[in-house]
Order: C-alpha cells, then sequence, then structure tokens
C-alpha cells in the first residue's frame, strides 16, 4: 500500500498533501476550541465552521505560496518546517481577523493552541512519511563511522543519509572535548574509545573524513585504526570536490599518501613557474606514469606549447585527449602536440625539436621494470642508454636551453641492467655537459614510484580483493617511496634550479619495509595476515625469492657527502663522472656488442664503466639464452651466467 503511494504521479501526490494538511488544519482548530472552551465534545456552531473553513482555506494558499508542496518529503530539510512554521503563523493571524471581521467568539488563547497544534500535524505528517519512506533504506544499509567530525565529516553524513549503501552510526573525534556529544543526532567517540564504539553500533567500515587544515597526524592515526581489522576508506580531498573531480559520498581505498605516513615534498611554485610560462616544453615519454603526470603538471604553468613525444600510439593518444579536456576546461590556451616516435631515432627527435623551437626537455621515456629489462638486456640498453644519448644530442644540436632526465635510486651502486643502465645514462649526460655548455643538462634520482605501472600498491590491493596471497620478494626488503605527483613536482623543480650536470636527489626521510607495507593494507582493507599462529586469518603473506637483478634496498646516493640546494628537502650528489672521451669509447663499445647481440660483453662493458654495476646474477636475457647453448653453457660454467627455466 505504502510503495503505491509512492509510485503515484507527482499530481497525485499533491493533491494527498492538500487533503491531508486540510484535515490536519480542521483537526487543529476542533481541538483548540475544545481545548479551550473545556468541552469534551465541543459542537461548532455555523459561524464557527465558516471561520474554520475559510482559515483553511486561506491557509492552504499560503502554503501553496510558499511552495511547501514543491517539497520531495523523502529529501525534507530544516527549510521546509521553517516554511510550516511561516504558514502556521499566518494561518494563526488570519483566524484572529477573521473571527474580528465575522464577529465570531475567539477566545484570545485559541490560536496559540491551534498554532502549536497545527505545526505538530502538519510537520508531524511529513516527518512520519519521510521516516517510512527512509526506514527499508536504513535498515538495508552498512553500518559506518566517520573518522572526523568537522565540516567535511558532516557533509559526508549528509551525503550519505541520502544514499543507499550506508547508514552513518558514529563520529569518531580526535578532540576529547567532543567525547560523548550529538551532531545531527549521531552520537561522538573520542578516538581511544573507538573499539567500543565499533561494538556497540556494530560498525562495518571506517570512512575518513578529516579537515584538510586539521593538522591530524595520518601516520599515527592508522596506526591506531589497523588493530580493529575493518575496512578503512577515505573521501575526496576539498580541493577535488571544489575543481568538480569528485563528491563528498565517492568513498574510495586509502590514498598511497596515507599508507606512506610521510609529508610530501612542495616544490617552489615560483622558480617552477618561472621556468615554464611562455615556454616551449617537450616531454618525452608523454604516455607513461611519470611522464603523463609531468605534462598534467607543466600545462598549468602555461607554456606556449606542449609537445608530447611517445612510441605508444594509444598513450599518446589517451594523455592527449585529457590535457585537451584541461586546456579548455581552465582556458589555457596552450598548444598541444602530440608526436609519435621513438627516443632512439635522433633524427626524428632533432627535427621535432627544431620545428616547434623546444626550450626545456623532460626525459622520461625508459624501461624502467627491472625483471623485464633483465629479460631484454639489448633492447634495455638501447633504449635507455642510447635512447637518452640520441634524445641529448637532438637537444644540442636543435639549441634546447634546458634537458631534464628523470633517473632513478638504482642506478646508485646497481645490481640489475636498468640500474646499470640509467647510471650509465647520468654519465652519458655528465659528459655532455662537460663538452658543451649552450644546453643545461640536469638529472632528477628519486626512489619507488607509487601508483605508476607495475608498482606494488595496486598489485598488492588486486591481491588482496581476489583472496591472496600477497607475494613479497623477501622478507626483509626495503625501499624508498614517493607518489607521481610528487616526483614529477620535483622533476619541475630540478628542471628550473639546474646549472649543468648535476645530479639531484630528495631527502625521502625512513625507507618502507615492503611486508610491513603489505600487512597494513591487509589490515586496513578490514582482514587479517594468515599465518603460523593464527591459521583462521584471510590472506597469506608468501615471499617468493628475489628477482633478477633486484636487491635488499636502495640508495640515493653514491658518496657520503651530498650537496644542499635552495631547497630544503632536495640535494645535490657529488658523485664520480666520466670525461667525454671516455663516454663516447664506452658507447661506440655498448654499441657494437648491442648490433653483435653479446650480452655477455655488454655487461663486461658495463661493470668497467664507474657505475658501480655489481650484477647479483648472470646474463638472464630470455632471446641470448635460449640461442647460445654452447656460449651459455660455458659461460655458466665460468660463473657468467645463471640457468632460467625456458620451457
Amino acid at each position: 500500500m505504502f510503495e503505491k503511494f509512492l509510485n503515484l504521479p507527482r499530481f497525485h501526490k499533491r493533491v494527498i498533501s492538500v487533503a491531508a494538511d486540510s484535515v490536519a488544519l480542521f483537526l487543529a482548530l476542533y481541538a483548540a476550541f475544545s481545548l479551550r472552551l473545556d468541552q469534551q465534545l465541543w459542537v461548532p456552531t455555523r459561524e464557527h465552521i465558516v471561520v474554520s473553513g475559510l482559515t483553511v482555506i486561506f491557509t492552504i494558499a499560503v502554503f501553496i505560496r510558499l511552495g511547501l508542496y514543491r517539497a520531495v518529503i523523502r529529501y525534507l530539510s530544516d527549510r521546509a518546517f521553517i516554511t510550516v512554521f511561516s504558514g502556521i503563523s499566518v494561518s494563526a493571524v488570519t483566524l484572529i481577523l477573521l473571527g474580528y471581521w465575522l464577529e465570531v467568539l475567539v477566545p484570545r488563547s485559541v490560536p496559540v493552541i491551534y498554532a502549536a497544534l497545527a505545526f505538530i500535524f502538519v510537520s508531524g505528517t511529513r516527518m512520519t512519511v519521510r521516516m517510512l519512506v527512509h526506514r527499508p533504506r536504513y535498515c538495508n544499509k552498512q553500518f559506518v563511522a566517520i573518522v572526523g567530525a568537522g565540516e567535511t565529516g558532516l557533509q559526508l553524513a549528509n551525503a550519505l543519509d541520502q544514499g543507499t549503501e550506508y547508514h552513518p552510526s558514529v563520529f569518531i573525534t580526535l578532540l576529547k572535548g567532543n567525547h560523548r556529544a550529538l551532531i545531527n543526532g549521531i552520537p561522538v567517540y573520542d578516538i581511544s574509545y573507538i573499539e567500543r564504539a565499533v561494538k556497540e553500533h556494530r560498525i562495518k567500515r571506517l570512512l575518513l573524513a578529516l579537515d584538510a587544515d586539521s593538522g591530524i597526524d595520518r601516520k599515527r592515526l592508522l596506526k591506531k585504526l589497523e588493530p580493529l581489522a575493518i575496512p578503512v576508506q577515505t573521501v575526496p580531498t576539498m580541493s577535488e570536490l571544489v575543481a568538480g573531480q569528485a563528491r563528498i559520498n565517492d568513498i574510495r581505498d586509502l590514498e598511497i599518501e596515507d599508507l606512506l605516513g610521510r609529508n610530501p615534498v612542495q616544490p617552489d611554485n615560483a622558480q617552477v613557474a618561472a621556468s615554464l610560462y611562455g615556454k616551449a616544453v617537450m616531454v618525452t615519454g608523454a604516455g607513461g606514469s611519470i611522464g603523463s603526470e609531468l605534462c598534467r603538471q607543466i600545462i598549468l604553468h602555461r607554456p606556449s606549447r606542449l609537445v608530447l613525444f611517445d612510441q605508444s600510439e594509444f598513450s599518446l593518444y589517451a594523455i592527449e585527449r585529457e590535457l585537451q579536456a584541461i586546456n579548455h576546461i581552465e582556458g589555457l590556451r596552450v598548444e598541444i602536440l602530440p608526436l609519435l616516435g621513438s627516443v632512439t631515432h635522433r633524427r626524428r627527435c632533432e627535427a621535432a625539436m627544431r620545428s616547434f623551437a623546444i626550450e626545456t626537455v623532460y626525459h622520461a621515456a625508459a624501461y624502467k621494470h627491472v625483471p623485464l629489462v633483465e629479460h631484454n638486456l639489448i633492447e634495455g640498453v638501447q633504449n635507455n642508454v642510447f635512447g637518452t644519448f640520441h634524445v641529448a644530442e637532438a637537444a644540442i644540436a636543435a639549441g634546447v636551453k634546458r634537458f631534464v632526465l628523470i633517473s632513478t635510486d638504482k642506478a646508485v651502486r646497481p645490481t640489475n641492467v636498468m640500474g646499470a643502465s640509467k647510471r650509465m645514462a647520468e654519465l652519458v649526460l655528465q659528459g655532455l655537459a662537460q663538452r658543451q655548455s649552450g644546453t643545461i643538462f640536469s638529472m632528477v634520482r628519486f626512489g619507488n614510484v607509487l601508483g605508476s605501472s607495475g608498482s606494488v600498491v595496486p598489485l598488492f590491493r588486486d591481491q588482496i580483493r581476489d583472496g591472496g596471497p600477497v607475494t613479497v620478494t623477501h622478507p626483509d626488503i626495503i625501499r624508498y617511496f614517493m607518489t607521481i605527483p610528487e616526483a614529477s613536482q620535483l622533476v619541475l623543480q630540478a628542471g628550473s634550479m639546474g646549472q649543468g650536470g648535476e645530479v639531484f636527489v630528495l631527502d625521502m626521510g625512513e625507507p618502507v619495509k615492503i611486508a610491513d607495507l603489505a600487512r597494513k593494507m591487509i589490515h586496513l582493507m578490514g582482514l587479517m595476515e594468515k599465518t603460523d599462529e593464527r591459521p583462521d586469518g584471510d590472506i597469506e603473506i608468501v615471499f617468493s625469492g628475489l628477482r633478477p637483478g633486484e636487491k635488499l634496498f636502495e640508495e640515493l646516493l653514491i658518496g657520503d657527502d651530498p650537496q644542499g640546494t635552495a631547497h630544503p628537502r632536495i640535494m645535490m650528489a657529488r658523485e664520480v663522472s666520466m670525461a667525454w672521451d671516455e663516454v663516447e669509447q664506452t658507447l661506440n663499445r655498448l654499441m657494437r656488442a648491442s648490433h653483435e647481440f653479446d650480452c655477455l660483453e655488454i655487461l663486461e662493458i658495463l661493470k668497467t664503466a664507474p657505475a658501480g654495476f655489481a650484477p647479483n646474477s648472470g646474463v638472464a636475457d630470455l632471446v641470448w639464452c635460449n640461442g647460445n647453448q654452447e656460449r651459455l653453457s660455458e659461460a655458466w660454467k665460468a660463473g657468467k651466467v645463471r640457468r632460467l627455466p625456458l620451457g
């Protein structure tokens, strides 16, 4: 029956509302006279009926004029009750005036009693309907606690109340003074009572809704929430809400920054802006995780043109579309030029730089997945070493003013070909910086980038959602971490600071133990780790062993005496370099070995260069190992190569 009423056309619902209000007003008038005249069965006179009828008709007209019947009852707000109060007040005054004009006895207290009863009846019917509408949805909702009792938390509670998935049962406050308060009828608990709140209110999920200016230490907060083994999620930031990129009730998994528990490095925006505004900028590898974020940040500084250079057609198409949308929405008027091409083709790179008068190049194109480069050694060297060399030479020939290489912490005392190739790329640029002065070369080196392709966080998240196990290579493996936006900001900052040949590194704080990161993610997704001591746990962590070329810990500096810069969190490495003649000889040897497809020789060349390369395994190139069985056998006996299961 009630469902039938809810499914009626809007006009029919309004007619029913008018009829219900008419009955309620007549009852209020009758009750007011009965109470005042102290008669259990008061019989109204003809004059009283006329006054009452006119009062009700006039009141309904006022309600219509005030828009009461346009309000949707299930979404009724405080403003509707103000409308009811205003209409009833006018109605009471009307009753007094009609009694006076028609000379009908209306005791002075009757309008007051009538107004009180009418407000209760009219608003009460609406509250009852609203409660009945929300009752089924309320029963089917999941009970959640909102961590943060500020403006963001209140907005989230209101949004969830209108939704169909979650019911905000509790606020968790970080201010002891708010303990046991009520906000919108929802109880508030201090963070120290969170276990009790979770049990008493049957909480199934925790939602972080912290105000941007709250100054809360998220690392300490998550440490308190982790033992509860309840899923912890968050809501969009205020900047995303203001930009229209998300809604307050867009619940999502914890951000990578929350898992890291460290403050991101803030760039000097004025210095970065001065180096990009009105300039012609080119980004190689523009479709990759780092390259695409660089493009997003560069375009906001309004360069005159932004050239996107990538060999992947789809990646280039995707980032070009995204940037064109930003360009249009923000009214930036930046000329965006998508170019297909490989960094190993010097003439293509030089032609692009000359055609568009490029002033700054950010070189992000590289193969960076350690095991894949180990298994595809020749391509790794060609792309990372010679790709950098060709783009750099093209930049010199085209008169580019600044060239910034995106490097990696794996270039420090590398144990894998990927790291050695990136260190070799650094040495190439340092040699070119000595050879000429027209183009300023600088490099920026940072740790693992979370959220990029192949990053552990999305991998762990998918494994946990699939029921496990979570695979970690070694129980003691540690890494430095940073987010893609933070890494990109550092690259832009270094690009504006470089004077020629510098290697910039970031003070990234304490490294993170990968196994601990996996456990934290398991707990914060509301699950328990499965161990020998807890066989009934949900997700098991399995240690698969170090991959080819992988080491237990990474470093950011080769030397121990970094030099400070104008930015408090950015250092400049003091490291060995090669004279250009030595660099050129090494490149020639590498090129010959690559043409001959001699992987053993390539490893020997990389080991003799001042790159600190100390491989922890032999040749792992899949094609070379499979096609050089006799030589492989000899090299294996000499301890130079590691056999691989190829079948």
